[in-house]
């Protein structure tokens, strides 16, 4: 059975990752010592002198487990159908990054102060580019077998509902999963109508026969919303023939798609909206980030934002820096920075106007940084501020934020977050003048799925394809 195969490639894991790490633990040490020294990287002063392979080769015994404990903690062992590349990458990347957080506690445990502090990076590189790798590999050969035939996981539906048709929908999308759903149970469905391929076979009340077969390996149950009194007896069902099951609820257009749920003395109380960064810890951690990368930006962008700003003043009347209102975290109001890019006009008129295609407002000057993005560089300063981060929704103004919270589906959950200077949203084309239903949609994933890893990715895609503006005017 597949349950059976999972807990086989969940033992393989923790194995192969053990080996990962000791691998990449033992390879980090000549390459630290010997080959980048040999092109001038990280050279050791004097005369090429470093404690012996045999006292490092000590921490091992203990890193072993604790790298295993970190992995388990941040799911990397968990089931992967149905999970995506950039979630197990971002989940390992903040695997590794706390992996050198307790190697570096270990040796400050220990009072081994002569550990090179670069063998830790140069150890945490290997071992992500080891275990990203071992995984997408791995991910690949499972995906071929499931094209073919092999290890699928054998399903049941319950229910017909747009919960059914979705669930089908992503299956018959991502063959790779490896689900073979075998048909439905309904009882106001006519037996022998089907969605795309996959058969409605028999009413709610035939369940216990089909189980009593105990050829499947899971259950899903799909009902529609009121047809929910039935859900006990389905769930008791199932749980009297061991199968597992899976709920997959009609209101999921409410609920987050990474529900959080809370335990109320055993009464289990269900989060409509799961926000990670409403987590103190991962406030920090991002705040943190911002501040660090800010200034570096601040750094590198200093010559640039010169050269604009002198440019500006040349060429056109009125201030470099243009303020405007704009609504942030919690709803509250602040003033976002660019460039000046547009000829002064009056602040009453310009409060409610959009920028369309071949606005005359615009400077020859403003048409290229703002087609360029160059005209948000101030914006770091929103940053080191705190009204702004350097990834999030983008920021509206009030009169945009009143009109579309009216019009659009959850706008004001976006508010939740900080701002940010680029987003989900822009990388995957969605800024300027283009759909506001499709922002929101990506900016609710981003709320909803933030790690440390998306927030690179989305800054590594800003870098090199998300700077130019096809939609700017």
């Amino acid at each position: 059975m597949i349950k059976d195969n999972q807990q086989n490639l969940n033992r393989l894991h923790i194995v192969i990752d053990a080996v990962l790490v000791l691998g990449a633990y033992f390879l980090a040490y000549p390459l630290r010592f010997y080959v980048l020294p040999y092109f001038k990287l990280f050279a050791v002063a004097g005369a090429e002198s470093f404690l012996s392979f045999q006292r490092y080769a000590q921490n091992i015994l203990f890193l072993i487990p604790g790298y295993l404990v970190i992995y388990s903690i941040c799911g990397l062992y968990r089931p992967k159908r149905g999970r995506r590349k950039i979630r197990m990458i971002g989940n390992l990347f903040e695997a590794n990054i706390l992996g050198i957080f307790y190697f570096a506690f270990l040796i400050f445990i220990k009072k081994d102060t002569n550990i090179s502090r670069w063998f830790y990076i140069v150890f945490g590189v290997l071992n992500f580019i080891f275990s990203v790798s071992f995984r997408l590999i791995l991910m690949k050969i499972l995906s071929v077998l499931r094209k073919h035939g092999k290890n699928l996981k054998h399903v049941l539906m319950v229910g017909y509902s747009r919960a059914t048709e979705g669930f089908i929908d992503r299956v018959k999308g991502n063959p790779d999963w490896g689900y073979y759903i075998h048909g439905i149970l309904d009882d106001n469905m006519v037996q022998g109508s089907e969605y795309r391929g996959i058969r409605v076979i028999g009413a709610d009340m035939d369940l216990e026969n089909f189980l009593s077969d105990n050829k499947y390996d899971e259950i899903v149950i799909t009902l529609s919303l009121d047809e929910y009194e039935k859900l006990e007896d389905i769930v008791n069902a199932c749980e009297k023939s061991g199968v597992h099951t899976k709920f997959v609820p009609d209101y999921n257009n409410m609920v987050s798609t990474v529900p959080y749920i809370e335990d109320l003395y055993g009464l289990p109380v269900i989060n409509i909206r799961n926000v990670p960064l409403s987590n103190t810890g991962n406030m920090i951690i991002k705040r943190i980030m911002d501040l660090f990368i800010g200034t570096i930006a601040l750094v590198l962008a200093a010559v640039p934002m010169l050269i604009i700003a002198v440019i500006i003043k040349c060429t056109s009347k009125g201030p470099i820096i243009f303020s405007q209102i704009r609504v942030g975290k919690h709803g509250k109001e602040f003033k976002m920075y660019k460039f000046r890019s547009m000829r002064l006009e009056d602040p009453e008129k310009e409060k409610g106007e959009w920028t369309t295609r071949g606005d005359k407002r615009v400077t020859g000057v403003g048409k290229f940084i703002r087609k360029t993005s160059l005209d948000e560089l101030p914006q770091i300063f929103n940053v080191i501020g705190g009204s702004m981060s350097l990834v999030g929704p983008r920021p509206e103004r009030p009169l945009f934020v009143e009109k579309f919270k009216e019009e659009i589906p959850r706008y004001m959950v976006k508010h939740q977050v900080r701002p940010g200077m680029t987003g989900w949203a822009q990388v995957n084309g969605y800024r300027g003048d283009t759909s506001i239903k499709k922002r929101i949609e990506h900016d609710l994933y981003y709320i909803e799925n933030w790690s440390i890893g998306l927030d690179i990715k989305i800054m590594f895609l800003t870098i090199f394809k998300g700077f130019i503006n096809k939609n700017a005017y």
